[in-house]
């Protein structure tokens, strides 16, 4: 199976020390691309998550995003006395400046955001809580491109099909306006009564055979449609892999519509690369 590399996730999970929620928000890149935002308290988190990653997505830009919701409710309140001699003695010298200053609140001073604490958690149990809670996240994103990568896989097949088709009524076509495109310089020329030497007509009409022969750009279509299935079948990080053969196939696409000398054939090649530049355009989003 082949894996989108849209997908998002969000997990969450309630704790003695308040609510922890991962956001996983992962898009399409060249590269794995991790981006962390983790709180202050959170950043030994950083190597693990890099790891977990790595070890269970190939490509991707990945946000990660982890949030702690604290509960303070029945916890006794400490005040940071450090934190708010600082804020008291920035306060004073900013009045220093100031001719009629306001006096300092000492509920202002609380309100400031880390003077007034509560029980500090322990950390390296938030740490291991957090960290098992982004497991969990990576399988769910996992598995949204997962099913993404499935409708990709499925849409991809849908428009190899009309490929097929394409190039098997193209093949049995080719003798048909190979036939056409003879009687019509044949009645051309007796059209215009040219005497004409029969064997250098003959050449001339072999060699316009030859350079509208198509059977073997139509082989090759052939043969890469069927690896483009091989590779869906097979799944894994297969994205590098169906872009090269997108190419491969709108080379001989290119090369069928120069050859192109019927109406039919010029359509048959249009339709060729509508149907690849599709497919090229969902394979960007496949690991």
């Amino acid at each position: 199976m082949v894996h989108s590399m849209t997908a998002f996730a969000r997990v969450e999970r309630a704790g003695p020390n308040g609510t922890l929620s991962w956001e996983l928000r992962s898009v399409n890149h060249r590269y794995l691309e991790p981006h962390l935002r983790l709180p202050e308290a959170f950043r030994d988190l950083e190597g693990p998550v890099r790891d977990a990653l790595r070890q269970g997505l190939s490509r991707g830009k990945v946000e990660c995003t982890l949030r702690l919701a604290e509960e303070t409710a029945g916890k006794p309140l400490q005040v940071d006395r450090e934190r708010a001699g600082q804020l008291i003695q920035a306060a004073e010298s900013v009045a220093a400046l100031m001719q009629q200053p306001a006096p300092i609140s000492p509920l202002e001073v609380l309100a400031w955001p880390g003077v007034l604490v509560a029980d500090a958690a322990d950390p390296q149990a938030l740490n291991a809580a957090a960290l098992e809670l982004f497991a969990q996240a990576l399988v769910e994103l996992k598995n949204g491109r997962s099913r993404e990568g499935a409708e990709l896989a499925r849409l991809l097949n849908e428009r190899l099909d009309a490929m097929g088709e394409e190039v098997t009524a193209l093949r049995a076509l080719v003798p048909q306006m190979l036939a056409g495109q003879r009687q019509k310089i044949l009645d051309r020329f007796n059209e215009m009564k040219a005497e004409l030497d029969p064997q250098r007509l003959e050449q001339e009409l072999v060699l316009l055979a030859q350079k509208s022969d198509v059977a073997e750009e139509l082989d090759r279509l052939g043969t890469h449609i069927a690896e483009v299935r091989r590779v869906l079948k097979a799944g894994g990080a297969a994205g590098r892999r169906l872009d090269f053969l997108m190419q491969e196939l709108n080379r001989e696409a290119n090369t069928l519509g120069s050859k192109a000398f019927d109406p039919r054939s010029t359509q048959a090649a249009v339709n060729l690369k509508v149907l690849i530049e599709q497919m090229r355009e969902q394979v960007q989003n496949i690991e």
